[in-house]
């Protein structure tokens, strides 16, 4: 009797809700839209389903949720671009300042600049950032460095620290080192070179080493991700993605496939993880920017 009296209110709706597990996932949007003008370039998730991103216009932080897709503008920027974008544990966001040759790091809840650091005069690109275990290191596309700030027990330092480039990596003209990550065993850095397509692995003392591709290489090389031994890269005039499989040293690797989303894809800078979620801001290098161009943050799934 009581199960004939289940079936019926299960047949109306009326028995018991489902298990998480049953629950249907929720629906979070591909396409999460910027405000018109706004030019980004770099990203960062985390904590939660949180994306900040920032902008090369002004260098403003836009900070949307991913669950719905909407957003706002987390911090005005000081006229100078925003380039890449890493958040921390601590509530911090860290930020590499491009042309303005700066860094600057802040909070993610009041977007209230915690700290910043002048890291060249003259002719600079601050390009990109990571975070290590005891450190914050940036990419500089013009200059043969790395600057790495010191995070002793996770407290700003007061200056950063200059790193030159030895080795097999040469500059050359155009941009050069871009994305940085580190190397799955975590004791160097991996840093890709738009303008040639190579990837090199960088000590902490700053001299690199050409990581063998076997043939392959990694041109207009933009923003790098690391999970596990799998490095993604955004090959962003390209409009794909390469994911390539390494030795623990990251010394060695090959690309295991490419991906495109050519209806989702318009030059996109660099990406960052949620879930099993790709999300990547579409900086459409080759589009005229004006007040009223349109821009787009697209997640794809994780490759």
């Amino acid at each position: 009797m009581r199960r004939r009296l289940m079936s019926v209110l299960l047949a109306f709706g009326l028995g018991a809700a489902a298990t998480p597990a049953q629950a249907a996932p929720v629906a979070f949007p591909t396409t999460i839209r910027l405000p018109d003008g706004f030019r980004p370039e770099g990203i960062a998730t985390g904590p939660g389903p949180v994306a900040y991103i920032g902008s090369m216009a002004d260098g403003s932080i836009y900070r949307a949720d991913l669950r719905t897709g909407r957003g706002s503008i987390l911090a005005h920027g000081p006229g100078t671009p925003a380039l890449g974008l890493k958040t921390d544990a601590r509530g911090r966001l860290f930020v590499a300042g491009g042309t303005g040759g700066d860094a600057r790091v802040l909070d993610v809840r009041t977007g209230r600049v915690l700290a910043s650091y002048r890291l060249a005069a003259g002719p600079t690109f601050v390009n990109d950032v990571v975070l290590t275990r005891d450190a914050a290191w940036f990419t500089d596309s013009t200059a043969p460095v790395l600057y790495r700030l010191p995070l002793r027990g996770g407290r700003l330092p007061a200056a950063a620290q200059r790193i030159p480039l030895t080795g097999d990596l040469e500059y050359g003209t155009g941009f050069n080192a871009n994305g940085i990550t580190p190397t799955p065993d975590g004791r160097a850095l991996l840093v890709v070179q738009s303008n040639t397509g190579g990837l090199f692995r960088v000590e902490p003392s700053g001299e690199t080493r050409r990581v063998d591709l076997h043939g392959e290489s990694l041109p207009e090389g933009d923003g790098l991700l690391l999970r596990g031994r799998t490095l993604y890269a955004v090959q962003n005039r390209l409009d794909a993605i390469a994911v390539l499989r390494l030795n623990e040293a990251g010394t060695e690797g090959r690309v295991v496939r490419r991906v495109s989303r050519p209806r989702l894809f318009d030059v996109p800078s660099t990406m960052a993880a949620f879930g099993s979620r790709l999300y990547l801001p579409n900086a459409r290098f080759d589009t005229e920017p004006t007040p009223s161009t349109s821009y787009t943050v697209v997640a794809v799934p994780r490759p």
